[in-house]
């Protein structure tokens, strides 16, 4: 009997280390899958099958890839009646310098029809839409506001609500999805570079965004689209995302990516965010900014034809390799690199242009600067926009919050 009994609770024991065994290999299967993003267009069997049979347009860049390939190319392939391609700042392949006139074109692989949604014609006319069933969406953003691409899904939504064309929304991560800050756009500061209430660092994917936009009602007179937003898979605003492709000339890297909210007040400023060199938005400088630490010489270069103080020296700070900013920049907008050139820039009459309230959303920011606040001090008065924020933020979130 005791030998029976050790053979039972053998067998009960085998059997409980291979239910354990497939337990484990089961949760380690989900983790694995968790660990790789999936990204909207590469979710095909979600949207296939409301492109069939339609006239679509698609908007999109160099970004807008499925698996390596481009989505254009893809669509092509499958046999999708894509009739038109919309394109953003810096074109359709990525390469126009920021604010460089993009053209219409005809895309030399597909012989397909390129409209230009940068310059005078921001938004898809009546006439560029006819015939057209469907409009697939699918661009990489930063998280920043000030980045346009967010812009022009605003204007590719309002016309899609004028004209009741659907608009299906190819999610992607946010590189700079893991945090909350700068100061909220107020109203009589909107422009292409700021169209709606939010921070300059939002926090969202731009299906989460675009989700606000259309049920906030920001698109004006009362509008909404018909908007599908396909998900990504494996994301959460926990994740660190690295981007496969440059989303433009001037982001290169993942770390031009994230100093790019901080860096891009120099934008409205007399300061060099390293344009023309090859490390634009990772060092910063000017011919006369006093106790630099590196030197720099922008060139004429694709992406930055005509970058500022071009062949001339500019004396400043390289943030590339810094490992102490590393950690900070998980804090959030680093202001002290702002207010740090602020100090050293010998004429402070001269260190602001008419740009920097754009970007900044408000006439309090450059105001705090030249009366000497502090980064903490300026960075309190924003909280309280910032928790109003949050509370529209959340009820459009998709994925899982970093908070």
């Amino acid at each position: 009997m005791i030998f029976k009994s050790t053979i039972n609770s053998s067998k009960a024991l085998t059997k409980l280390m291979l239910l354990g065994m497939i337990f484990f290999l089961y949760n380690s299967t989900k983790l694995y899958s968790q660990s790789k993003i999936i990204v909207g267009a590469e979710s095909m069997q979600d949207y296939l099958p409301l492109l069939k049979n339609k006239e679509i347009a698609l908007v999109g860049n160099q970004t807008s890839l499925v698996n390596g390939k481009h989505l254009l190319d893809t669509l092509v392939n499958l046999e999708i009646k894509v009739t038109k391609v919309f394109c953003p700042e810096h074109g359709f392949r990525g390469i126009g310098s920021a604010g460089e006139k993009i053209a219409d074109d005809v895309d030399a692989k597909t012989g397909i029809a390129v409209k230009s949604l940068y310059g005078n014609n921001k938004k898809p006319a009546v006439k560029d839409l006819e015939n057209i069933e469907l409009i697939l969406f699918d661009l990489q953003d930063v998280g920043a506001r000030f980045y346009t691409y967010i812009s022009t899904m605003h204007y590719v939504m309002q016309a899609c609500a004028e004209q009741n064309i659907p608009l299906v929304v190819l999610d992607r991560p946010n590189p700079n999805g893991f945090y909350i800050d700068g100061p909220v756009l107020q109203d009589s500061f909107a422009s292409f570079v700021g169209m709606h209430k939010v921070p300059v660092v939002h926090g969202m994917t731009i299906g989460e965004y675009a989700q606000m936009v259309n049920n906030e009602k920001w698109l004006g007179n009362n509008l909404q689209c018909k908007l599908t937003v396909i998900n990504c898979k494996g994301y959460t605003h926990k994740s660190r995302y690295v981007l496969p492709v440059s989303p433009s000339p001037n982001l290169p890297n993942q770390r031009a990516v994230s100093l790019y909210p901080t860096l891009c007040f120099f934008e409205g400023t007399a300061i060099s965010v390293g344009r023309g060199t090859n490390k634009p938005f990772q060092q910063y400088g000017h011919p006369l900014l006093l106790n630099s630490e590196t030197s720099f010489v922008p060139k004429s270069i694709i992406g930055a034809v005509n970058p500022p103080f071009m062949n001339e020296v500019c004396f400043g700070f390289d943030l590339s390799n810094n490992n102490d900013l590393s950690d900070s920049l998980q804090d959030g907008i680093q202001l002290d690199i702002l207010l740090n050139a602020y100090a050293n820039f010998p004429n402070k009459e001269l260190f602001f242009n008419s740009f920097f309230k754009r970007l900044a959303g408000n006439e309090l920011l450059q105001a705090q600067i030249t009366q000497g606040f502090t980064d903490k001090q300026i960075k309190a008065t924003w909280q309280k926009e910032l928790k109003d924020f949050k509370q529209i933020r959340k009820k459009y979130l998709l994925y899982e919050d970093f908070e």
